[in-house]
């Protein structure tokens, strides 16, 4: 079952932008992770990572840029996650410019949840709901 929406505004700085005013492209990988904590909740992975010993890392990203969004841009992060097993999130980003007909990057990334000796272990419950 996949999770309701969630956005998150993006502002684009010039120090976000390659030397040719357009978004550095792993920049986005930044903004989607942001999207990520905000989502679960900052004090929640601080909770997470403190009392149980346990973190996430990414396993698989794709990415695809589609158009190049500018310096004083603002963007709208646009994410969803969802279960594939009991090891691994499949998270949905999507940046969106103001009147976009379609994403200008997306991406499909892949999330595992580790312990602090880097073991793998299943997604907490706290996720799953």
């Amino acid at each position: 079952m996949e999770s309701i929406p969630y956005n998150l505004s993006i502002q684009i700085y010039y120090e976000d932008t390659d030397h040719s005013g357009v978004v550095y492209h792993a920049n986005y990988l930044k903004y989607f992770e942001r999207a990520r904590e905000h989502v679960i909740g900052t004090d929640e992975l601080v909770r997470l990572w403190k009392k149980e010993g346990l973190g996430f890392a990414v396993y698989k990203a794709d990415l695809v840029y589609s158009e190049g969004v500018e310096f004083g841009e603002t963007i709208d992060i646009r994410s969803t996650y969802k279960l594939d097993s009991d090891y691994r999130m499949i998270w949905s980003h999507a940046a969106w410019r103001k009147g976009g007909k379609k994403p200008a990057v997306s991406c499909e990334l892949h999330l595992v949840c580790l312990d602090k000796n880097k073991k793998l272990i299943p997604i907490p419950p706290i996720l799953t709901k």
